[in-house]
C-alpha cells in the first residue's frame, strides 16, 4: 500500500485549496488503496475571501486549521513530513497554492515557494519518488523543482505557460482530462479547473494523476 501525501493550502478556492480538486483526489486514492497522509504549513493565510462576494473580509485564518476541513481534521504539520514519509505526494490546486505554499499570484516570474514546501518537493524528487500537481500547482512546483527543468501543463493558458517557462520549467499543452508525465523527475500534472468546465471533467483528470502518481510510487 503505497503511502501518497496530499498537501493542502487551506480550504476554499479563492484563498486555499480548490475543495473539488481535493476531494476529487483523496477519493481516486482511497480508490486505488493508497495510505493518505494529509499536510499543510502552519501559517497565516495571505487573506481570507468570502466566497460569496469574493471579497476580502480582513479575517485572519491559519492554513493548517482551514486545511483541517478537508481532512477531517487527520492532518499534520508539513514541518513534520520528510521525503522519506512517503511513497508520492500530490498537490490539488487553488490559489491557495498561488498565495500561500507560494506567492506566485503576486510575484509571477519573481515568486518564492515556500521553504518546507521546496524542501518536500526537493526530496521527493532527489529520491525518485513522484509529485503530482494540479490546476495552479504546477506553477510553484516549477518554481522549486527549476534546476531540474520540470515539464508541467495547466492546460492552455499562455500567460501562466510564458511564466512556467521563465522560472525553468517547461510547459506542456493538455487538455482537462488528461495528463502530462515528465518522465525523468516524475511529474506528472493535469489542469483541472485551469480549464473546467465542470466537475465531471476535472474528475477524469485527476483520476488519470492519481492513477500515475500510484503507478509510479509503486
Amino acid at each position: 500500500m503505497p503511502k501518497i501525501g496530499v498537501l493542502l493550502s487551506g480550504c476554499g478556492v479563492f484563498d486555499g485549496t480548490e475543495i473539488h480538486e481535493a476531494v476529487l483526489t483523496l477519493l481516486a486514492l482511497d480508490r486505488a488503496g493508497a495510505d493518505v497522509v494529509c499536510m499543510a504549513p502552519d501559517i497565516d493565510q495571505h487573506h481570507v475571501i468570502d466566497h460569496l462576494t469574493q471579497k476580502e473580509t480582513g479575517e485572519v485564518r491559519n492554513v493548517l486549521v482551514e486545511s483541517a476541513r478537508i481532512a477531517r481534521g487527520d492532518i499534520k504539520d508539513i514541518k513534520e513530513v520528510k521525503g522519506d514519509d512517503l511513497d508520492g505526494l500530490i498537490l490539488p490546486g487553488g490559489f491557495g497554492a498561488a498565495k500561500n505554499l507560494s506567492d506566485f499570484a503576486f510575484k509571477g516570474t519573481e515568486a518564492r515557494v515556500l521553504p518546507e514546501v521546496e524542501r518536500l518537493l526537493n526530496e521527493m524528487i532527489s529520491a525518485g519518488k513522484p509529485v503530482g500537481a494540479i490546476c495552479i500547482s504546477p506553477a510553484p512546483v516549477a518554481k522549486a523543482l527549476s534546476p531540474r527543468s520540470p515539464q508541467v501543463t495547466i492546460g492552455t493558458d499562455e500567460g501562466t505557460a510564458q511564466a512556467i517557462e521563465a522560472m525553468g520549467g517547461r510547459h506542456v499543452p493538455c487538455a482537462v482530462d488528461a495528463i502530462h508525465v515528465d518522465e525523468a523527475n516524475k511529474i506528472v500534472s493535469t489542469p483541472a479547473y485551469m480549464l473546467g468546465p465542470g466537475i465531471k471533467d476535472v474528475a477524469r483528470g485527476i483520476e488519470r494523476l492519481v492513477g500515475k502518481v500510484v503507478e509510479l510510487a509503486g
